[in-house]
């Protein structure tokens, strides 16, 4: 890793980096402050729809007022400050890098094809934009000439690591994912019930600042379906045919549980995502919960590689064949300066979209009547489920990204997916228009993807 040192060297020749973030929540917060704190980086601007929000963050982490006083970005250019503004086209125009942490997809799309008009590189901490479209953007991007990275410190991009460290090192990956919380009971939580699951009261939530919907999009398997498609667009890994299992399981148990059925594992076939749970099916705890990690599981090629596991003390299965490797933490926003500094100085992503493998599907939370309006992640009405892109496409699945203010034309039975052709919708949407340009273009290859 040599990142800090070409920072050092653009800070030395005092032209920084030029950064601008497009939304001040949770994850842009905590960007903010470590960037002054990082060499050789220039938060230029950032853009966000409430400023005072914006303002209010920077507080919150320890920004002095006069370091977001700037009047302008040329007056934030001269000074080493920051200019706060609604207008994200300008702060893309402005920059060298730009990150999208708003969470919305139609936001999101809609920034990464101003960043390939203003040749700007795109960190896009914005998830469900990638899912919901990345396959095209990440083509654009590419004819642009700029860089369409995921962000670092989201799981994603850290299992995206962990795999390609796996694949370099000569090892077949047998699965990668993450650990989260989950019962099979939580698909059907709502913002009115989901901080019963998490322990809390309402009231403590609130006192938190905590988002109802946005934390049952954690619970109800939405946000696993979303990042696991990113990764398996990603890496080439297949989304399981069936969906996520969500096991049980502890890091002591990784090599055990994550291989093939053949072997004794969970694993209909090797080379595919899966998220593991920190609850027992009874609700007991998991020891060893990998609930806030990541992680890869990989086999040995060999005999002679067989004995270097067990000689290097790697936790194996019993055959000592298949062995795994995790990480227990992301850092979410605190990391993602890596992801900046390496757009902006090797022109490298920290995880990249190389096809259209895996789709996020609305699925039915409860029986739904014609008439009722879909409310998206983490509503009353839909959660998300990871399905492989082909079998989407076959389906014609409605994206959980585009399930927002959708009025249903036909009933839905619980549990079941929600089609294109099920809600109304307006085809000259911007978001929707681009999306099924992406179907058509990219569906033909979806089932072909390595």
């Amino acid at each position: 890793m040599n990142l800090h040192a070409m920072l050092k060297q653009r800070a030395a020749a005092e032209n920084p980096v030029r950064v601008g973030v497009i939304g001040a929540g949770k994850f842009g917060s905590m960007y903010l402050s470590q960037a002054p704190r990082t060499a050789g980086i220039h938060v230029l601007g950032i853009a966000d729809l409430a400023p005072d929000n914006a303002r209010a963050a920077l507080a919150r982490v320890g920004w002095p007022a006069s370091q977001y006083a700037a009047s302008s970005f040329d007056d934030a250019g001269r000074n080493g400050t920051t200019f706060i503004t609604e207008d994200a086209e300008a702060l893309i125009a402005a920059v060298d890098v730009v990150v999208d942490s708003t969470g919305s997809p139609s936001a999101g799309v809609r920034h990464a094809l101003l960043a390939c008009e203003h040749g700007t590189h795109i960190v896009m901490v914005n998830v469900e934009a990638d899912v919901l479209a990345g396959p095209l953007l990440a083509e654009k991007a590419a004819a642009a000439g700029i860089v369409y990275s995921m962000a670092y410190g989201d799981q994603p991009a850290l299992i995206c690591e962990m795999v390609d460290w796996a694949r370099s090192c000569g090892f077949e990956v047998v699965c990668a994912g993450k650990g989260t919380k989950y019962l099979p009971d939580y698909h059907a939580s709502t913002p009115d019930t989901v901080w019963g699951h998490y322990g809390l009261s309402g009231e403590q939530a609130a006192e938190g600042g905590m988002n109802p919907q946005m934390f049952n999009s954690f619970l109800d398997g939405t946000k696993s379906g979303i990042e696991m498609a990113a990764v398996a667009n990603a890496t080439g890994l297949a989304a399981p045919k069936g969906g996520l299992a969500f096991p049980a399981c502890g890091v002591q148990d990784l090599a055990h549980v994550l291989r093939p059925r053949a072997d004794g594992g969970v694993l209909p076939e090797k080379g595919t995502v899966e998220v593991i749970s920190s609850e027992e099916r009874d609700g007991r705890h998991v020891i060893g919960d990998l609930r806030w990690g990541v992680y890869v599981t990989f086999e040995a090629p060999s005999d002679y590689v067989e004995r270097c596991f067990a000689e290097y003390g790697l936790m194996t299965d019993e055959t000592g064949r298949y062995s795994a490797m995790y990480k227990p933490f992301h850092l979410i926003g605190l990391e993602l300066g890596i992801s900046v500094a390496s757009a902006a100085l090797r022109g490298e992503p920290t995880g990249a979209v190389t096809g259209w493998r895996g789709d996020v599907v609305a699925t039915a939370k409860r029986d739904l009547k014609a008439g009722e309006v879909l409310d998206g992640e983490g509503g009353f009405t839909v959660w998300g489920k990871l399905m492989r892109a082909e079998d989407s496409l076959a389906l014609g699945g409605l994206p959980i990204g585009l399930a927002h203010n959708m009025t249903l034309k036909t009933p839905v039975a619980a549990g079941q997916p929600v089609r294109w052709s099920d809600v109304d919708y307006d085809e000259n949407d911007t978001t929707v228009r681009f999306r099924r340009d992406m179907e058509m273009h990219h569906g033909r290859n979806a089932q072909a993807a390595e």
